[in-house]
């Protein structure tokens, strides 16, 4: 082709758009070249499909399980139940947990575990003792309701009650060597 289709200007070989009017003109950049414009998708599609098996296969292979052994226990709905014989430690009886929250008095604590209500409080008098039993100071448990700073509904198991914020992150971190996800929150009655 020596000139455009759709105003008539003079086009070279192996152009893709006319100069003078814009179109695209049929057969542009890869005519002459041999090369189907195409095909690279194929080649690059089969190249991350084999590159994605091969990783599959060393990450099974690195795991080292053969699907045999401990079986996975997932709970699809509802509340989770542990048979009677039991699969999880019982906490040491003879580690108290301190009194609730203090009465009428506003401040700042580290939340270690907020429990649903529908969990019942004794999960959450069991976390306490587990919380104590690892050395952290004032531990207790609050109803999360009777406070206008927390979201209702929750047992909430706290260490420390500080008067300011920065006195409380101070604390911070001994509360995360027990459980990483702890954090300082203001409780306001």
């Amino acid at each position: 082709m020596n000139s455009c289709p759709r105003c008539g200007d003079a086009v070279a070989a192996g152009q893709e758009y006319c100069v003078e009017c814009g179109l695209r003109l049929p057969g542009g950049g890869a005519v002459g070249t041999g090369i189907d414009a195409g095909s690279g998708w194929i080649r690059r599609a089969v190249a991350g499909l084999v590159v994605a098996v091969a990783g599959a296969a060393v990450a099974v292979a690195a795991s080292g399980k053969d699907g045999k052994g401990s079986q996975l226990v997932t709970a699809t709905g509802g509340f989770a139940t542990v048979s009677a014989a039991g699969t999880l430690p019982t906490p040491p009886q003879s580690v108290s947990i301190g009194k609730d929250w203090p009465s009428g008095q506003s401040g700042w604590t580290i939340v270690l575990v907020s429990i649903p209500q529908t969990a019942g409080r004794q999960t959450a008098v069991t976390r306490a003792r587990e919380a104590r039993a690892r050395g952290l100071a004032h531990v207790g448990i609050l109803d999360s309701s009777a406070y206008a700073s927390l979201h209702p509904g929750y047992w909430i198991v706290f260490t420390g009650v500080y008067g300011s914020e920065a006195e409380a992150t101070s604390a911070l971190q001994p509360a995360r060597s027990f459980v990483r996800t702890a954090a300082v929150r203001q409780v306001v009655q």
